[in-house]
């Protein structure tokens, strides 16, 4: 049912088209970390175009990741992708590996980033567990309303229960349900009346119990938090291939206070680099 769906509701993305490459699928993984589709398509082919392979990247300075990534958010996911570029050509001779392990063995490559490139760059029969694929085996297996706490011990067997034999087909399975996830089995909105498993699903069977729909804690806003000034900080060092005056910060961060807190965890997290003349560069 979600194999025969998948294949005729899939979105047209980048990384699902035939020839992708695996350097593309890590990529683009590390990109759709906590950020939209639609703002990683654009992103994702400007870095391929610039770093067709991981050597290509490997070979240029960390900070070029950095100013790369421009307005991805959480910028120490290109600080680990070009860490990832780097371990990929002296480790495995420049090529992507195609297995688990290995892959976890990459910088800042978890559990469920490692399963997806093996399964959808490689084709390997694997469990991929994501927010979405969660929501729909808690609706329509466990007919619960809403997921609970990611549990890899708990949620690996139970996608794993549902998988095709076929390595094919375990592949477009991982993918339909997380396409099911995103587009029909929402967290807020779920679009029952168009959904392939309606007829199964036990939450639907059961007539929807506890049908409110738990909400999430709403995030901190972004304006005038100390991210959005770690950004701003980071947006003026993008700008110039030379190094900043640290008084030069007092125009994108005028609180000194909220100044020093992010130019200190940007200094934390190895994103800028200071010098003896109190001046900043990226890395």
């Amino acid at each position: 049912m979600v194999v025969d769906w998948f294949a005729v509701h899939a979105r047209d993305l980048p990384w699902r088209r035939p020839g992708f490459p695996a350097w593309g699928t890590l990529v683009s993984e590390f990109m759709l970390q906590q950020t939209p589709v639609i703002r990683v398509i654009p992103r994702l082919d400007e870095w391929l175009t610039r770093w067709p392979e991981p050597a290509d990247l490997a070979a240029e300075p960390a900070g070029e990741a950095v100013r790369a990534w421009q307005s991805l958010g959480y910028p120490r996911r290109a600080l680990n992708l070009h860490a990832c570029a780097v371990a990929i050509t002296e480790r495995f001779g420049g090529a992507v590996p195609n297995d688990v392990e290995a892959l976890l063995s990459l910088p800042g490559v978890g559990d469920y980033t490692a399963r997806a490139v093996a399964v959808f760059a490689f084709g390997s029969r694997h469990p991929v567990v994501d927010t979405n694929i969660r929501r729909v085996i808690a609706r329509a297996v466990d007919g619960h309303p809403d997921a609970s706490t990611p549990n890899p011990k708990r949620d690996l067997p139970a996608m794993t229960a549902l998988l095709p034999a076929d390595d094919s087909a375990a592949a477009r399975f991982n993918a339909g349900m997380m396409e099911l996830g995103a587009l029909v089995c929402t967290a807020r909105s779920p679009k029952c009346e168009i959904c392939p498993l309606a007829h199964v699903c036990a939450w639907r069977t059961a007539g929807y119990p506890d049908r409110e729909i738990t909400r999430k804690p709403k995030q901190k806003k972004y304006e005038g938090s100390d991210r959005q000034a770690r950004g701003a900080i980071l947006k003026l060092l993008r700008a110039t291939a030379h190094p900043v005056a640290g008084t030069r910060f007092a125009e994108a961060v005028p609180d000194p206070a909220q100044r020093g807190r992010a130019i200190t965890g940007l200094l934390t997290d190895g994103l800028i680099v200071a010098s003896a003349d109190d001046e900043f560069t990226l890395p």
